[in-house]
């Protein structure tokens, strides 16, 4: 569905972002992009939503090259602009419309839907997300959790093939995350490939994903199941997802490995 061919990114010219990465995600699949804070994880995203190009390597989806040059072509841009939808991490930098439904209707619209098919797709999507209450507000008197689903909700009314969710259950609470977790698991079984940003392990747990782990130096450093990546603790260390906690009793110290994800795991 997309790939990454040996892509080298650098911010202004100077500032390395991506060194020589290469990636598969195949259609249907589940992919965690996985690493510490600026590693990359987001470029790595903005590049397959065409949003930034590589300095050097190639990105394609279904084979067709993604660049500047491609994009131009307004019959590929629609091609791929249907297929493609983009999650911020930040909702509100997605959200810009009068009200609710306005966010929800504007992907279709630019689509050429009609406005009737725009208003179902929109009405669909606002009960799938249980915020048909919502349908008439700001999106700036939203809570965050409330900014999340609407900035979800304005690709899905688009029905796009592949989703790429940059950190989506960053400072979200418990009971929002766990929605997003049930929503994301039920999106993948309905056909939509998912592409992940994130460093929160348990989430990667969750989804069960196919890992891309990002290091430090912004290469990529293993791709494997999840169950491999997450009970590799050196290479979590390695790429500072997790690290050792030491505390002392009286002249002894003693050193144990730290991570929100492995302190809670329950075994089976």
């Amino acid at each position: 569905m997309i790939s990454l061919e040996k892509v080298n990114y650098n911010y202004f010219d100077t500032i390395p972002a991506l060194s020589n990465v290469s990636l598969e995600v195949a259609q249907g699949e589940r992919f965690a992009v996985i690493g510490a804070n600026g590693t990359g994880k987001t470029t790595i995203l903005q590049m397959m939503n065409g949003l930034i190009h590589p300095s050097s390597g190639k990105i394609f989806f279904r084979g067709y090259e993604i660049s500047k040059q491609t994009l131009k072509d307004r019959g590929f841009l629609r091609f791929f602009r249907e297929r493609v939808g983009f999650v911020f991490q930040d909702s509100d930098v997605q959200l810009f419309c009068p009200t609710v439904l306005d966010d929800l209707l504007y992907g279709p619209l630019q689509l050429d839907l009609n406005e009737g098919e725009a208003l179902d797709r929109a009405s669909e999507i606002m009960t799938m997300l249980k915020i048909e209450h919502l349908r008439d507000r700001p999106t700036y008197m939203l809570s965050g959790g409330e900014k999340k689903k609407v900035a979800i909700g304005s690709v899905l009314t688009m029905n796009p093939e592949v989703l790429l969710l940059d950190e989506p259950t960053n400072g979200l609470d418990p009971k929002t995350q766990c929605f997003l977790v049930e929503l994301m698991l039920a999106l993948n079984e309905a056909g939509k490939t998912l592409v992940i940003a994130t460093h929160d392990l348990s989430l990667v747990d969750e989804l069960q994903a196919t890992v891309g782990v990002v290091s430090e130096e912004h290469r990529i450093e293993k791709i494997g199941t999840a169950a491999q990546i997450l009970k590799d603790e050196e290479l979590l260390l390695r790429v500072n997802l997790i690290h050792e906690h030491i505390h002392r009793h009286g002249n002894v110290a003693h050193r144990h490995i730290h991570s929100h994800y492995l302190f809670h795991r329950h075994e089976g």
